[in-house]
């Protein structure tokens, strides 16, 4: 949060776009709404459709080996390799924003971790496979075994639970009674535990089960029965069950999807797909169609009668595309992919209709994708006018394109954080990305050693490549474009899709800084340089060009940053002054007002320059001569970028003031800095790793933070927000001030402590407490004098019992106001039983130990004033005896008459 400071800028988190999946397991309701994931050791909980974050929970130390969520959405079950699998009980709040997780059971079901779950259509059984080779059942509610499954000690891989259809059912159960059985016996060991349900399992060497629970009983699947050879021959990935068909499907690592049929020999099967390693497996359209996913990162369909293909042919994807687990839900026709990448793709189940209209050209493609993390993220720039959407560079040579406009509610539709495209074309990371004035051209420097220009036109869903710039012969750094507007009366303005910026600049760990001319549409483009510098002595980190687009700054490891001419690439001026490498540099916007410097003298705001440095100290320059205006240390870490505030215009705020800029660090930390007094306005913090990079939103003023850990923070300007409550604070405040001296005033001592207890003025809280205490005409029956006061006292609430603890603590140390404190403390006694001090509610960080402490200072300084008191009576016996034998020893006294004259004469009496 902001650290918060009157009359200064402040800010408070928005939103964050945070990772929900890191690998491993997913798990999805059957309502489609309630996604569990895993963010290495914990398990986060996602509203699908909304991509709000519901819950999430700590893990135990160790990573998840797999969650499983009931299809009921009624309990979550988590598995680490720790040994331990924890039950928890969901309950979603009327809203759906929000879930309630309660820890129902913890335990270690086996001697070797749980590597694999499944839970059974009713939401009551739940299987749980180790990698010792044993399986378990268990009752979810009941929390006790009801099946357990021992075999050779092999890692289970699979399983699947399912009930075989009826017809199959009179078929494959053996009707024939048993000796000694009796009929309608309940105890037979089943558990009430129906004929029909079955599960199926796999296993790392190949081997497919099938366990009857009603008579626990496994009958393997061969391939070859006679020869007893395996089903499969490596890890079986995945299994699924067709009542329509009642048959049987396996997917393995061995590249085979194997349908199995039954018949008089047992299970038959049929092998398929022999070219891709098989992850998951699953029958569609009622049995008819079959998909498979796997490796290469393709979802298709097979029929189920003739095994052809039905999607099109297709090539493979890229490495991290390649699916590891699906999710099917046949109530919601939907299938979630887990790919490599940890990127979640969501494909909708075509209809029978739509794959005979493509006449066998099919390309299945998801509908949406949902990034499971962003990894690293190295750089971020908002998109289009209305700045709704924004472009990340993250660790992968993809850039991708989400959303950041409110959330329309719509399920399935948009909302914060939406993944809307992917820009492909780089082969390497993506270091650094710019856009234009109208937010529609981005430019991209990546590892591969070429910059990019991509167009974005996401009305008509049109993300492309426009053009590919190399020249390069190492990592381009930093790529920046010009963002002068256009005229608004100019066919630019009104249609800046056919209309790129003019140029890029790039700059390149080859020490290089190139201008490259960008074609207009019509022109055929040529793959040219127009300009090329060797412009540093070490790598270029960072590039801005100036609101005029007539210069432009590098900054680079050799700790310098000079000013350039963009029309003929020569150098205008050097910036001296940085101990260590510069990591950023940022022109000043138009319209800024002019800056303070250090040593005094104001300087033209569109002449000033900011950079941030590895020394952890940030510069102010100024361009007229290329010294430094100011320098601002706060940071403990390199600085890694810097960026302005949204400045106001003269129409906006005729004062114009304040002047802005934010900067962020490797020390996770972000920075308001007020360009004029060099003081740090205030510090956000809601990361856990280095900032790399930062923007701001042009007119809400919106800070977007982003690093290494993987976190995108929106930090919302509260400023205005603050100053007015701050304001109306204040005037509140004189307001009280004046109830206060009107009550003392007339007298009205109740409504005066109370309100001088509000506003903590321990002054005249004392004065008003002294004045009833020592009233000339005390109430009778009155513990203080005055029996409001008595009914004031009686009826505090926690905080302000404390509060008048602390103050009578304070007043009973002094022995001029103790005959007040032990006054009131004796009427607190009386009021209230001792339970309610030791059981007092006590705000803050140190609690009851605070309360310990005053009451402690309360008993120590009473019995100090009582042994004082004691002392004073024993002392008054000595003065009392003293002065009888005073008397007995004084002669008789004598009256004393003065005469006339002045003289004095004694006469005995």
């Amino acid at each position: 949060m902001a650290t918060r400071q009157a009359a200064k800028t402040t800010f408070e988190v928005g939103n964050v776009i945070q990772p929900i999946y890191t690998g491993g397991s997913v798990a999805l309701e059957n309502g489609a709404r309630i996604l569990a994931s895993t963010l290495g050791e914990n398990a986060v909980l996602t509203e699908l459709t909304t991509g709000k974050n519901l819950a999430e929970i700590e893990g135990d130390g160790e990573p998840i080996s797999t969650l499983t969520i009931t299809p009921s959405g009624s309990h979550l079950i988590v598995c680490s390799r720790s040994l331990t699998m924890r039950i928890y009980a969901l309950t979603v709040s009327p809203e759906f924003d929000s879930i309630e997780t309660t820890l129902v059971r913890t335990s270690k079901p086996h001697a070797t971790p749980v590597v694999v779950l499944a839970v059974d259509r009713t939401s009551t059984l739940l299987a749980t496979g180790a990698a010792d080779g044993a399986i378990k059942i268990w009752d979810i509610v009941g929390g006790y075994v009801t099946h357990t499954v021992s075999g050779p000690s092999v890692l289970i891989s699979a399983l699947h639970f399912f009930e075989i259809a009826a017809t199959a059912a009179d078929t494959t159960i053996d009707r024939r009674p048993k000796k000694g059985s009796r009929k309608n016996d309940q105890d037979d060991g089943t558990n009430g535990v129906d004929s029909k349900f079955r599960l199926a399992w796999g296993t790392q060497d190949g081997k497919v089960r099938i366990f009857d629970l009603h008579k626990r009983t496994a009958t393997p699947v061969y391939s070859d029965a006679k020869r007893k050879r395996e089903a499969h021959e490596s890890n079986v990935q995945s299994i699924d069950y067709s009542p329509e068909q009642h048959a049987l499907l396996t997917g393995s690592r061995d590249k085979t999807m194997t349908m199995w049929l039954w018949g008089e020999n047992g299970w038959q099967g049929t092998p398929m797909l022999r070219h891709e390693l098989v992850e998951s497996v699953g029958f569609l359209n009622e049995g008819k169609w079959m998909y498979s996913a796997g490796e290469s990162g393709l979802l298709r369909i097979w029929d189920s009668t003739t095994h052809q293909e039905i999607t099109a042919k297709q090539d493979p994807k890229a490495e991290g595309e390649a699916i590891l687990s699906t999710i099917y839900l046949p109530e919601k026709s939907l299938i979630v992919c887990a790919q490599a990448d940890y990127t979640l793709a969501l494909y909708q189940v075509p209809k029978a209709e739509d794959i005979s209209a493509s006449a066998g050209e099919f390309f299945w493609e998801p509908f949406r994708r949902i990034s499971g993390t962003h990894d690293e993220i190295y750089d971020l720039v908002y998109l289009l006018r209305d700045q709704s959407m924004m472009a990340l560079a993250t660790n992968s040579e993809d850039i991708r394109i989400v959303s950041v406009k409110a959330d329309s509610g719509e399920e399935g539709g948009s909302y914060f954080g939406h993944d809307v495209a992917l820009l492909k074309g780089h082969e390497d990371l993506v270091m650094s990305l710019d856009v234009d004035w109208s937010g529609h051209w981005v430019a991209s420097g990546a590892k591969d050693n070429t910059a990019r220009i991509w167009r974005v036109d996401p009305a008509n869903n049109s993300f492309e490549c426009y053009a590919t710039f190399t020249g390069h012969l190492e990592s381009v750094g930093a790529v920046s474009l010009p963002k002068v507007a256009p005229p608004e009366d100019s066919e630019a303005f009104k249609n800046p899709l056919d209309h790129p910026p003019a140029f890029l600049i790039s700059g390149s760990q080859d020490r290089f800084v190139q201008k490259r001319l960008i074609p207009r549409p019509s022109q055929p483009f040529k793959e040219t340089t127009s300009l090329r510098r060797l412009a540093h002595e070490k790598d270029i980190n960072a590039l801005d060009i100036n609101p005029s687009g007539k210069l432009f700054a590098s900054a680079s490891q050799d700790k310098t940053v000079k000013i350039w001419d963009t029309e003929r690439l020569e150098v205008q001026g050097i910036l001296k002054g940085h101990k260590r490498g510069v990591w950023a540099v940022k022109f000043a916007p138009l319209h800024t007002p002019a800056i303070q410097g250090e040593t005094g003298g104001a300087v033209s705001g569109k002449g000033v320059i900011v950079t941030g440095s590895g020394d952890k100290t940030i510069k102010l320059w100024n361009l007229s001569d290329y010294t430094c205006l100011r320098t601002f240390e706060g940071h403990s870490h390199n600085v890694l970028k810097v960026v302005w505030l949204h400045i106001p215009t003269v129409e906006e705020d005729p004062s114009r003031k304040n002047v802005h800029f934010a900067s962020a660090g490797a020390d996770s930390l972000v920075k308001i800095w007020d360009a004029n007094t060099g003081e740090t306005e205030c510090t956000l913090d809601n990361h856990e790793d280095r900032l790399w990079t930062l923007a701001v939103h042009p007119k809400s003023n919106t800070i977007v933070s982003a690093g290494s850990d993987s976190k995108i923070t929106f930090w919302k300007d509260t400023t205005s927000e603050t100053q007015t409550a701050a304001t109306e604070a204040a005037t509140r405040l004189v307001e009280q001030e004046q109830e206060l001296e009107n009550y003392i005033h007339i007298g009205a001592y109740r409504d005066a402590i109370v309100l001088a207890l509000q506003l903590n003025h321990p002054g005249r809280l004392l004065k008003l407490f002294t004045n009833v205490v020592t009233s000339p005409t005390p109430e009778a029956g009155s513990f203080t004098g005055l029996r409001a006061v008595d009914q004031v006292l009686a009826s505090l609430s926690d905080e302000q019992l404390f509060l008048l603890l602390l103050r009578l603590r304070d007043w009973n140390t002094n022995a001029r106001t103790a005959p007040v404190a032990q006054r009131i403390l004796s009427a607190l006694v009386r009021s209230y039983p001792a339970d309610k001090f030791s059981g007092l509610s006590v705000k803050g960080a140190r609690g009851q130990k605070s309360l310990k402490e005053v009451l402690n200072a309360l008993k120590v300084y009473t019995e100090r004033h009582y042994k004082r008191m004691e002392e004073l009576v024993d002392e008054s016996y000595l003065v009392e005896y003293t002065l009888r034998e005073m008397d007995a020893l004084a002669p008789p006294l004598k009256a004393v008459k003065e005469d006339g004259e002045g003289d004095v004469d004694m006469i005995e009496v």
